[in-house]
């Protein structure tokens, strides 16, 4: 008889913005007077830089005339790209990556989750607390979390709690970890994490011979000189980390999906390199992303692509003081927002993050993201979102400010 994978029966039955964007369709069904602004899920608003669509239209072009058509391209990525990720993201910034260390990709949200195909069953991992929902879930789904507690998450999970109290920066386990997952830019909090910490994690991989798996899809929005863009830029890092990157936020490609890993040669691990086993896994699991959008991909790095993406990124950035200035001024607790597009609010008046939300879209019609969604250590904590026009962003804030008292 065939059997299931009986660990996708321990996840909650629907993920976590499927369940939001229910209640919001229920709530608009019975309420189509009132106006919804969007400010949960992490998707773009602005459209594509015009030197991307340029690139794009001219590929589309070459693939319908027979001399310049191509079929399956490289499952890693075509060469052009690859030279131009590792010339702007890392040579530039004095960091020694080669293309064949990068994997092009459909989305870090895609290999976020893959990525864990290539270790084994039994490994250790270790999340933030909160942290963004795919880290955790995927690990249910290969069967490392073991079982779920009420109140105290998955049994063979080590959580990382970020709390007001540590700057909502993770602490270094006491109990050893085989993968550790770290975003930054972080995701839901918005906060950022200097040189000095981040070398603690490396530090710490580096001993216990672990792997830290490095989600930097909001680096692009780090203002602070004293941020890295890259885990790379950690001494030591080229021996214990991998870093998931994305065009999503960055240049708006979320509808248009591209995003790549890095994964150095130096990466060897009991004698097997993980360079070339994510390269197997994805000349198996994938053909590639398509040569249209890796053609627009590479005109981000244009000197007209590099102007207009630097303009929607400060667009959002100011949407974001707009959001955690106002909240603040309001006298809500706020954070984040300066170093990412995301607000982490405190919920006022006591309530619980699934109470505030369902209270804030009755009273103002504006979306968030429950804390809790994101973790136990989520509770009590409101994510809000700079993707969106300034003007609803301004009315969106207006509106909270007016209805709650904080």
């Amino acid at each position: 008889m065939l059997k299931v994978n009986e660990n996708f029966m321990k996840l909650p039955p629907s993920y976590l913005f499927v369940d939001i964007a229910n209640k919001v369709d229920q709530f608009s069904k019975q309420h189509p007077e009132v106006e919804i602004i969007r400010m949960g899920i992490g998707d773009v608003t602005r459209p594509l830089p015009k030197a991307v669509v340029t690139a794009m239209q001219k590929a589309a072009e070459e693939m319908g005339n027979m001399e310049t058509f191509r079929g399956y391209g490289p499952e890693a990525g075509y060469e052009f790209l690859r030279s131009a990720i590792a010339e702007n993201d890392y040579q530039k910034r004095g960091v020694a990556i080669d293309k064949d260390e990068i994997f092009v990709s459909d989305g870090a949200k895609s290999d976020t989750g893959s990525i864990g195909d290539i270790f084994d069953v039994d490994n250790v991992v270790a999340v933030c607390d909160p942290v963004y929902p795919v880290y955790v879930d995927t690990n249910v789904m290969a069967g490392r979390a073991g079982e779920y507690r009420e109140g105290a998450g998955w049994s063979k999970i080590v959580y990382m709690p970020c709390s007001r109290e540590n700057g909502f920066l993770p602490r270094i386990p006491n109990e050893r970890a085989d993968i550790i997952y770290l975003c930054f830019p972080n995701n839901p909090s918005g906060v950022g994490i200097g040189r000095k910490e981040l070398q603690k994690w490396v530090d710490y991989a580096l001993r216990n011979q672990s792997i830290l798996l490095y989600d930097a899809a909001y680096e692009a929005f780090i203002t602070d000189e004293d941020m890295p863009h890259s885990i790379f830029e950690i001494e030591g890092a080229e021996k214990c980390a991998i870093e998931f990157r994305s065009f999503s936020k960055t240049a708006g490609f979320t509808g248009t999906r591209c995003a790549f890993t890095v994964i150095p040669k130096e990466l060897i691990f009991n004698g097997v390199s993980l360079n070339k086993l994510w390269g197997r896994r994805q000349s198996t699991k994938m053909n590639g992303v398509s040569y249209v959008v890796q053609r627009g991909a590479e005109a981000v790095y244009s000197e007209e692509g590099k102007r207009e993406v630097r303009e929607n990124i400060e667009y959002y950035l100011n949407n974001a003081k707009i959001i955690k200035e106002g909240l603040q001024k309001a006298g809500f607790e706020a954070y984040g927002g300066v170093n990412s597009p995301y607000v982490w609010m405190k919920a006022p008046n006591g309530l619980s993050s699934w109470e505030f939300f369902d209270l804030l879209l009755e009273k103002t019609g504006v979306v968030g993201t429950p804390g809790s969604g994101f973790g136990i250590s989520g509770e009590g904590f409101f994510r809000l979102t700079a993707f969106n026009t300034r003007e609803n962003t301004e009315k969106a804030i207006e509106r909270i400010t007016q209805s709650f008292q904080a």
